[in-house]
């Protein structure tokens, strides 16, 4: 299948669409034998793949044979890169580095104190060069002889300081835009939904006081104050302190919401009393990201409802997560606060180089809450759509949430018990089991999950 070089208009999508998507399967790399965002000392590399994996894993000159690659924004000169890739294959000892930026394409081979360029093309002859780049660095190229895959990697403190994000570890998604009123929990709520249909483990975690996820998602049942259960435990609690309040005490599940059930962070009102106190702790901003940590293993994906400002709480969100998604009814007022999530975006990004975290990837603007009107869809869409990219610079996603009632109904469903009616959500998902009105909204959900997996590089 051919690659479409236009694809890449970020960083984020020359790392997913370039290399994750095309190149590493065409090199004949497997899951088990590529890792992202890695960790060696001082040094991090976009990406390391080998030709086989060994157990227990050591990087030294017994390694097996190895590829650095590193992905570039496409305005950047990739000149300016070399040096560092220089440093990154003599420092690490690995022969072959793979340099982009999504419109070229070069590999430096090491020699000794040294690199030289051995290949280069643009990418829109990517394909055509293909089995010239195959005997360069593709994995059945770098080692004589029939390769049997392996087990994966165990890693070993004692002998490396080496640390891996694998394709397969925990993914945070926090869904943000400091505009109100955009679907922000709809898109939370629902895509947690469409992913746990496919399969995987998900932790929704509701950081907005307004606490509409948690609502959504059916886990306040009291209908009076003495019978509120979740004001001694909310996600405030996490922020409290590093030593106690971990996410398997606080979470809830979801019972009736989903099936599968979804597991919850809740919030509740009372996180608007707590900011202050919190936001004068430093150290708090990053302590949703080591209590994260201790459920890596539990979960594949976490995404993050967020307030609708750029408080602390939106704060403590976008430092922690990887990802970004921005829903937009793409109306003006909307499309006029991109710039301050721009903005904002920026001075988050300077904090998480501080504690050593890279830049957020933004998967791109959701549009979210669209109107279904035919003339609307032909005509005044597609201009609003166009923006996007031409006027402010972001990604746009492909997939696209209708205003559709369904999407109400289900948030606001009700059961009766005796003389009392209590909330009874469900997400679209589950109320599309049974609703056929709510079916094609359940897939524009489900195409949204696609999409995002695709980008986060999850299969």
């Amino acid at each position: 299948m051919p690659f479409n070089p236009e694809l890449c208009r970020n960083e984020s999508e020359v790392e997913s669409k370039l290399i994750v998507q095309y190149l590493l399967p065409q090199l004949g790399y497997t899951p088990n034998t590529w890792h992202q965002e890695v960790a060696i000392g001082s040094i991090r590399l976009d990406f390391l793949a080998f030709a086989a994996q060994v157990i227990p894993f050591v990087l030294d000159a017994n390694s097996p044979l190895s590829v650095v690659i590193e992905a570039k924004h496409p305005k950047q000169n990739l000149n300016n890169h070399v040096p560092r890739l220089r440093h990154y294959l003599t420092s690490l000892n690995v022969r072959y580095g793979l340099l982009t930026n999504g419109k070229e394409i070069r590999i430096y081979e090491k020699l000794q104190t040294d690199i030289k360029l051995v290949f280069k093309c643009s990418s829109k002859e990517v394909e055509t060069q293909l089995e010239t780049i195959k005997c360069l660095i593709g994995r059945y190229s770098l080692k004589e002889g029939q390769l049997v895959d392996q087990p994966e990697v165990q890693i070993t403190e004692k002998n490396s300081n080496f640390e891996i994000k694998r394709k397969h570890s925990m993914k945070t998604i926090a869904i943000y835009h400091n505009k109100g009123g955009v679907g922000k929990t709809t898109v939370a709520v629902n895509l947690a939904a469409a992913l746990r249909k496919k399969g995987k483990k998900v932790l929704l975690i509701d950081i907005d006081s307004q606490a509409n996820t948690t609502f959504a998602t059916g886990l306040i049942k009291f209908q009076f104050d003495e019978d509120d259960d979740l004001r001694e435990q909310n996600v405030s609690c996490l922020l409290e302190s590093s030593d106690f309040n971990f996410i398997p005490e606080i979470m809830r599940q979801s019972h009736y919401f989903n099936n599968p059930e979804i597991d919850v962070v809740p919030s509740h009102i009372n996180l608007i009393d707590k900011q202050d106190t919190l936001n004068k702790i430093a150290v708090s901003k990053s302590r949703l990201i080591s209590k994260l940590k201790t459920v890596e293993t539990d979960y594949d994906i976490v995404i993050i409802d967020t307030p609708p400002s750029r408080d602390y709480y939106a704060e403590v969100a976008l430092i922690a997560s990887d990802y970004l998604i921005i829903p937009s009814d793409l109306k003006p007022f909307a499309n006029q606060g991109l710039p301050t999530v721009k903005n904002f975006l920026k001075q988050i990004n300077e904090f998480r180089v501080l504690i050593g975290k890279q830049p957020i990837n933004i998967i791109g603007v959701l549009s979210s809450k669209i109107s279904t009107n035919a003339k609307f869809l032909q005509y005044t869409f597609p201009r609003q759509r166009s923006v996007i990219s031409d006027r402010y610079d972001l990604p746009l996603m492909e997939a696209v949430i209708y205003d559709r009632t369904s999407l109400s109904e289900c948030m606001n469903n009700t059961i009766t018990i005796g003389d009392l009616e209590y909330p009874d959500p469900k997400s679209v998902i589950k109320y599309a089991e049974s609703k056929a009105n709510a079916q094609q909204s359940a897939m524009e959900f489900e195409m949204l999950a696609k999409e995002v997996l695709e980008e986060i590089g999850v299969s």
